[in-house]
């Protein structure tokens, strides 16, 4: 079943996304990966607003329906003031949930509001991680730039850059990508995300690292046990710049693995949104 779309102003453009839920609810707002789209959290979405909340999935700047940016801004200061402006959008303390690129954006933007946000809920996202673990998405994100002749050729290209099971089903992939005049098949996002100058830059590592040591709001990451992203290290650190922040271990899967293991996220969400109480917004 699918959503209401709504469409919020973000820093400059607009941003679309998929609700459930009563508009009055708490809001739960979900901000998928680089190269994904909100369909990536859709089930999450959709559990928790019956749950009695009002879940949000949204296109980050770029991708799906969203607006590309005008000016060509993908650095991660741009996606963290469009979470900025959406929590400004709701009378009300907002949940932020985020996954790669969209946890960076939940974890910037949300720290410089703590009286607007009840609740940051990172999966796989941490202030230091491995320059080497991004090349892979840099590659991903190359070989799509020209398209495919298939939707297969595109499935084996996630697989094969992504650390991801293949899909079995590469027809799924429709509702991601568009298809040109020529007939090949693109992923739904600007190309312009993808080039080097935004995927891991150093200035990029420095805003996490300061967004980290200023966020007061509860903080959870939900940590991949495969990840190729994340290690001891970089959570020891995150542990040492964020006080409160909890962790809990996603077995048996890789980084991008809210895309099929939405239900068990949702569980986990849920959870840690019954611990803890809704504040009152300034």
């Amino acid at each position: 079943m699918s959503g209401s779309i709504v469409r919020i102003k973000g820093d400059g453009l607009d941003l679309v996304g998929e609700a459930f839920g009563d508009p009055a609810a708490p809001p739960v707002l979900f901000f998928h990966g680089g190269g994904q789209s909100r369909s990536a959290w859709r089930g999450s979405a959709r559990i928790v607003g019956d749950a009695g909340f009002y879940g949000v999935t949204f296109d980050l700047r770029g991708h799906g329906e969203s607006n590309w940016a005008a000016d060509g801004d993908y650095l991660l200061e741009a996606y963290g003031r469009d979470v900025e402006r959406l929590l400004q959008h709701f009378d009300r303390p907002v949940t932020l949930v985020g996954a790669s690129r969209g946890g960076q954006a939940s974890l910037v933007g949300g720290s410089r509001h703590p009286d607007r946000v009840r609740l940051v809920m990172l999966a796989d996202v941490a202030p230091m991680m491995r320059d080497d673990g991004v090349d892979g998405i840099r590659a991903f994100f190359a070989e799509g730039e020209a398209g495919f002749e298939t939707l297969d050729q595109a499935a084996d290209s996630l697989a094969r850059h992504l650390d991801q099971p293949r899909l079995g089903e590469a027809s799924r992939l429709a509702r991601s990508m568009r298809r040109d005049a020529a007939g090949r098949w693109h992923w739904r996002w600007d190309p312009a995300t993808g080039h080097a100058e935004f995927l891991h830059p150093p200035s990029e590592g420095e805003a996490i690292l300061a967004a980290a040591a200023r966020i007061t709001s509860p903080v959870v990451l939900v940590r991949a046990e495969l990840s190729h992203l994340l290690t001891n290290e970089g959570v020891a650190r995150f542990r040492e710049l964020t006080p409160q922040l909890q962790v809990v271990m996603a077995m048996g899967v890789g980084h991008m693995f809210t895309a099929d293991r939405n239900d068990g996220f949702a569980a986990e969400l849920l959870d840690w949104l019954a611990r803890t109480p809704e504040r009152i917004a300034a």
